[in-house]
């Protein structure tokens, strides 16, 4: 497998991402489904929400996120406590000139990839989670997030660094979050499950949806889908495309899987909070990197 090259997402990525969702947004609405119709007042053009997600996007700053809210037809913007006055101050000024268009909240905590030290799978210091087991042919692999395999090259079961796992073969952070580990050494098991779930296949996440993730520091936690298409600014680096939900995590947790019944539908990037107060947490759709990779879950 080879590494692919890391590339800068384009402005028109991003807005395709948003006018797709306009759509859903739109046929949702004229049914008789959960999704609810705005409570006040028009939903905004499609051009004023793709102009204050480009604008939002140009602003730069770390510890930002944000995603369509399905049920006002806004851009919902999201800061962490680490964003400085000044920078929510530009972050104020931008929703003011959207205000049709665009919501602006504080996040409690801080928006982080989820890495330390612990039980999981472990690298030069650093633990993360395994996510699912996919294979191409009659090689293993598997998948966990980007940020945990970048300039990590091998991997090993515990802190003590004296049984592998195998290589890094391919890592795709920021922009993406996902990469991918080869099983090289025989003596380590590694079946297609999550826990006692037997995995079957992979779904497509939408608004609602009951879904639970696994992760070596705070085991299976569940709750709902919150939006599609969301966008982080992490400090090391931007990633697009991602899952809401609002189930917890904490450090340790990142690579982990989500998912719904027996089907995998994530990967942990990151998130705020913690199991303790409650959080918020990002995914990697599993689709791309088995595409990418040609890879499938058994």
């Amino acid at each position: 497998m080879t590494r692919p090259r890391r590339t800068t997402i384009r402005r028109s990525r991003l807005i395709a991402s948003v006018l797709s969702l306009l759509v859903v947004a739109a046929l949702a609405g004229s049914g008789t489904g959960a999704a609810a119709a705005p409570t006040a007042g028009a939903a905004p053009s499609t051009a004023s929400v793709s102009a204050v997600a480009s604008a939002v996007e140009s602003l730069g700053i770390a510890g930002t996120t944000w995603a369509l809210d399905g049920r006002t037809g806004k851009l919902r913007v999201l800061a962490d406590s680490t964003v400085a006055d000044a920078d929510l101050a530009r972050l104020h000024r931008t929703a003011g000139r959207f205000a049709d268009a665009m919501t602006l909240e504080r996040l409690d905590g801080r928006l982080r990839t989820l890495l330390s030290g612990g039980d999981g799978i472990y690298a030069a210091g650093w633990r993360c989670s395994a996510g699912v087991n996919v294979q191409s042919g009659s090689t293993y692999y598997f998948v966990t997030a980007g940020h945990c395999t970048d300039s990590m090259p091998t991997w090993y079961t515990s802190s003590a660094l004296s049984t592998s796992i195998g290589p890094t073969t391919g890592t795709s952070f920021p922009s993406n979050d996902f990469g991918v580990v080869r099983y090289s050494n025989p003596a380590v098991p590694h079946p297609g499950t999550i826990g006692t779930v037997d995995v079957t296949g992979t779904a497509t996440a939408y608004v609602g949806q009951s879904v639970c993730r696994r992760g070596a520091t705070t085991g299976v936690r569940c709750g709902v889908v919150t939006a599609l298409n969301a966008t982080v600014n992490y400090a090391d680096g931007t990633v697009y495309g991602l899952i809401r939900t609002n189930i917890c995590a904490e450090p340790g947790d990142s690579g982990g899987p989500l998912y719904a019944g027996d089907k995998v539908i994530g990967i942990l990037s990151g998130g705020s909070g913690n199991c303790t107060t409650g959080g918020t947490t990002y995914y990697q759709p599993i689709q791309e990197v088995l595409s990418t990779y040609g890879l499938t879950v058994y």
